[in-house]
């Protein structure tokens, strides 16, 4: 019975290994721009720059989905370019499988007229752990009446019930003009992620981005923007897409978007971004963004309840700081397409 048991132990582990050989990926991507490719960190107006996400997915189902991502970013010029400290965690399914990553990343920007070339590169930590007290087997069930109420399960634990390894990636972020090109890799490394004994080897996840302004007032201070962007995906087999357009002010960011892959997990999806003192008076940036995906496949809106994501961006200028940020150029930057 014991062996029986055990093999169940093992299979779920096993399903729950394979199912996390894909990373997420956020609605909000230029909420979390570190997360998207490391050649954005220390792209921004400002000094020091706090980034956090929360992902919450598909909640009627069973089992939590939920994702959360912290990043500070602080361009040091002497260097050429910025470092900083990003955590990603997650946890999903009933058996709370958590992964979390704790890296460091450094970017080097090569500005010319009209634009800037970035590259990026990311190493950390990551952990993943299965918590074996929340799994439910045979001996915890009765075939008549169901889950027996207070039991536990004469099963024993798998000694491999958490995995860490080193992690690694790298991006190039392009900007000339209006565009905004993109491209990075994680998982270069292709860690052994197995909680089984058995080598596992973590796919690399590929990202790449693409963005176009279009100003609508050219005579404005702050002229109003429409920016088409597209996100494309892909981890081994699985490949997704976001493509979708975000109309920009100086306060105020309205985004549409469609989400698609070859799993027909399509959605469409709904973003609102608020800049509450854009530095008028101050030295500081906040920025607030909400979104919500409705599932359009098969999955249904009314079965997954959909995804919603939350986000809170806060950028500062020191005090009498010798950087300026305003005269690099007179081109666009990263920051200016989102």
């Amino acid at each position: 019975m014991n062996r029986v048991l055990k093999l169940v132990v093992l299979m779920c582990i096993l399903s729950c290994v394979r199912l996390q050989a894909q990373d997420h990926l956020y609605t909000q991507f230029y909420n979390s721009p570190n997360y998207l490719n490391p050649a954005l960190n220390g792209q921004f107006n400002g000094d020091l720059r706090f980034n956090m996400i929360y992902r919450s997915q598909w909640t009627n189902l069973p089992g939590p989905l939920n994702y959360y991502t912290f990043s500070v970013d602080y361009q040091v010029p002497r260097f050429g370019g910025g470092f900083g400290l990003m955590v990603t965690k997650s946890s999903e399914g009933i058996a709370y499988y958590n992964k979390t990553n704790i890296s460091g990343i450094y970017s080097y920007s090569v500005q010319f007229d009209n634009g800037a070339l970035t590259f990026g590169l990311q190493a950390g930590l990551t952990n993943r752990k299965i918590d074996f007290e929340k799994l439910l087997f045979s001996d915890q069930i009765d075939p008549i009446t169901g889950i027996i109420p207070g039991s536990t399960s004469s099963a024993s634990a798998l000694p491999f019930n958490g995995r860490s390894f080193f992690d690694t990636g790298a991006g190039i972020n392009l900007v000339k003009g209006n565009l905004m090109l993109g491209f990075s890799a994680q998982h270069i490394n292709k860690p052994d992620q197995s909680l089984t004994g058995s080598k596992f080897a973590l796919e690399p996840r590929y990202n790449a981005h693409f963005s176009y302004s279009i100003t609508t007032n050219t005579y404005a201070d702050e002229p109003p923007q429409i920016i088409p962007s597209v996100v494309y995906f892909q981890q081994g087999t699985i490949k997704e897409y976001s493509a979708g357009v975000q109309f920009k002010t100086r306060n105020l960011n309205l985004g549409l978007w469609y989400k698609g892959s070859g799993a027909q997990q399509d959605a469409v999806a709904f973003t609102l971004i608020l800049d509450l003192f854009p530095r008028r008076d101050t030295y500081d940036k906040l920025r607030v963004g909400v979104s919500h995906d409705a599932t359009t496949s098969k999955l249904s809106w009314g079965k997954t309840a959909g995804t919603t994501e939350a986000a809170l961006n806060y950028e500062i200028i020191f005090p009498n700081s010798s950087k300026s940020y305003n005269n690099q150029n007179s081109g666009k930057r990263c920051y200016d397409f989102y």
